[in-house]
């Protein structure tokens, strides 16, 4: 039981290249059953975070690697629909940017010798909670209006998340 939250994440990492692999199959379902990945990986990101937290499990492994799994997951979902032709190229440049900055500053000041990890916050959980329901919408109907609004606003909180990292280690940046 002592790593079950970690094993939760190592799961949802193997599920990452599953659901391109299921999207761009010829098996008629393929679409739903894509969904049903991510769906299932959103699923335990929330029970291995859930598990951490209330057995008090939190460990430096699943402090580096849930947000990685998270990101990885999401990269992997908005390339598959950029690449599948639905979603604009501009969402997932916006994204791929923030993401890939908060990866590689993540890592960086992680391993660093203060151990440094700057909290997530309710913007980017407020952009995660608006993409969830609208990527299985915008699978279902591509381009669908419910979906573009929930993508849109789903930008603009993960561009005040980042601001607010930035932020964040910036009035810290002496301590590190």
């Amino acid at each position: 039981m002592r790593h079950t939250s970690n094993i939760l994440t190592f799961l949802r990492l193997l599920l990452v290249p599953v659901f391109p692999a299921v999207y761009f199959s010829s098996h008629p379902k393929s679409h739903f059953i894509a969904i049903c990945v991510f769906l299932a990986a959103g699923f335990t990101d929330f029970l291995d975070g859930y598990i951490a937290r209330r057995y008090r499990m939190v460990t430096a492994l699943g402090t580096v690697l849930d947000p990685f799994a998270d990101k990885l997951m999401l990269l992997t979902v908005l390339i598959t629909l950029y690449v599948s032709g639905p979603l604009p190229l501009w969402v997932v440049v916006l994204i791929v940017l923030k993401e890939l900055f908060m990866i590689f500053s993540g890592a960086f000041l992680y391993f660093r010798k203060s151990k440094f990890v700057i909290p997530s916050n309710y913007f980017g959980k407020a952009a995660t909670a608006l993409l969830f329901p609208a990527i299985p919408i915008w699978i279902m109907v591509p381009g669908n209006l419910i979906s573009v609004v929930l993508m849109l606003i789903a930008m603009v909180f993960m561009v005040a998340a980042l601001v607010s990292y930035i932020h964040y280690y910036w009035r810290r940046r002496e301590f590190l």
